[in-house]
């Protein structure tokens, strides 16, 4: 007799005849159907019942669903073959995780979706594409950007729409002008004429246009007293004597003699001296 036909085709694991019945391979080794999924099925993540043989097992992240549990937490849609996103170890359709979780962008008011890239600035996101300058129309990105009055320009546009142009150098001025004479120039740019060191913040005085230092101006136009021989710059309310083309601070007008001043007295001269009456009267 053909010993092949009464060979045995058992369960591996339990044993019982396979003959008849459906089986399962496994590593080339048999199972009956009850035995496999004793063994090897997965718990469904939602209904936590085995996931059987004869049902698809969907896994995501070592959880598995059957096919029918593979739902949205919040709207309870199927998932199956359809974009969703995990939080909380609860997962949702891209529909509800935006409603749920993502911002909406500043320009076009729509949702921004998941794993895509955005701009975000003082509370506000925008798409990547909808972060334009105002002007140029352009996707801002990664590059430096002015805000004004609810918009957002590249510094080019910035520049070319708003910045005032320094009257010395001709280039924008962006932070940190001056006005002078009703014209706009760079901080570093107002100098004075004489020495060129800056003049926004110090004491500076004009002469046909041009803005000077005291210490310049006083240099090259004051007058200089006939006593000390220091300049009589004028400004800041500063008091002189004049007489006959000379001029004196009014500490200077003294008598050469006594030092008595001689502010709003009479006096003498003698040359280049002045003296007070009475040191004067020998003369």
């Amino acid at each position: 007799p053909d010993t092949n036909m009464t060979e045995r085709f058992d369960c591996h694991h339990c044993k019982e005849s396979l003959f008849g019945k459906k089986y399962i391979l496994k590593e080339d080794s048999p199972y009956c159907v009850k035995c496999y999924e004793d063994l090897y099925s997965n718990t469904c993540d939602e209904c936590k019942k085995p996931i059987g043989a004869d049902c698809k097992d969907l896994s995501y992240k070592d959880r598995h669903w059957h096919e029918t549990c593979f739902h949205c937490f919040q709207c309870k849609n199927s998932l199956v073959d359809k974009p969703f996103a995990a939080k909380e170890e609860h997962l949702l359709c891209t529909d509800c995780y935006s409603n749920e979780y993502s911002s909406k962008c500043n320009e076009c008011k729509k949702t921004i979706m998941p794993g895509t890239r955005k701009m975000e600035y003082k509370g506000n996101s925008w798409h990547e594409t909808c972060f334009i300058c105002y002007r140029c129309q352009q996707p801002i990105g990664t590059k430096s950007f002015i805000p004004k009055d609810n918009q957002n320009f590249c510094v080019p546009c910035y520049e070319k729409q708003f910045a005032m142009q320094c009257v010395q150098c001709k280039k924008a001025i962006t932070t940190g002008g001056v006005t002078y004479q009703e014209q706009p120039w760079h901080k570093e740019c107002f100098v004075c004429t004489g020495c060129k060191k800056q003049l926004s913040g110090q004491r500076f005085t004009s002469r046909d246009e041009f803005a000077y230092c005291l210490s310049c101006f006083c240099n090259l136009y004051a007058k200089k007293c006939a006593g000390c021989t220091n300049p009589i710059s004028g400004l800041g309310g500063t008091k002189y004597i004049s007489f006959e083309e000379r001029q004196w601070h009014n500490d200077c007008f003294n008598c050469k003699k006594c030092s008595l001043s001689l502010v709003g007295r009479g006096f003498l001269t003698e040359r280049d001296d002045i003296l007070c009456p009475e040191c004067g009267k020998d003369i």
